[in-house]
């Protein structure tokens, strides 16, 4: 711990996208895609062309493997001594923050896919700003446990400073 009055630095502590699980029937997609282009390719009935086949199974890919594949990609939630950020977005970047400093209060919320899975939906609310709600989260217990471990030792050296403040202006 740094001495009182100091500022702590800011560490990393996970970043993390959420659960690869939606991306299930894109990989079933990309696979019968493949397979179906492999079985036809020379093969077709006579007014259609290979490159009718190869054109169609590339648009069934792009529209249903990539497309998905980018948009779980582009999220991610980052946990630092600090704050929770998380990103989302392709082209334009969107990012949430919540302080752990000023503190939230930390719903879980897991259906019965999601305890299969192990994972889970955490909302974070400080009552003023709007919630930040992480879907998917892995490992759903330990972020939890995290997230609760760090709004308390943010508030003890933010309680630390502000008495150690008080202190060195009143004389004593």
């Amino acid at each position: 711990m740094p001495p009182p009055g100091v500022p702590t630095e800011e560490l990393l502590i996970a970043r993390f996208r959420g659960h690869a699980r939606r991306l299930f029937w894109s990989a079933l997609i990309l696979i019968g895609a493949f397979g179906a282009t492999a079985y036809y390719f020379d093969n077709l009935p006579a007014p259609f062309e290979n490159w009718m086949l190869l054109t169609a199974a590339g648009a069934v890919v792009l529209l249903l493997v990539v497309v998905p594949w980018v948009a779980w990609y582009s999220r991610t939630v980052t946990v630092t001594t600090r704050r929770v950020i998380a990103n989302h977005g392709v082209g334009a970047r969107n990012r949430q923050e919540m302080s752990h400093a000023r503190g939230y209060s930390i719903g879980v919320r897991r259906s019965v896919l999601q305890r299969l899975w192990g994972v889970g939906t955490i909302t974070l609310s400080n009552g003023v700003d709007a919630p930040l709600r992480l879907a998917n989260v892995p490992n759903v217990t330990l972020v939890h446990e995290t997230l609760a471990d760090q709004i308390e030792v943010s508030q003890i050296l933010a309680h630390r400073d502000a008495q150690s403040g008080q202190d060195s202006s009143s004389g004593y």
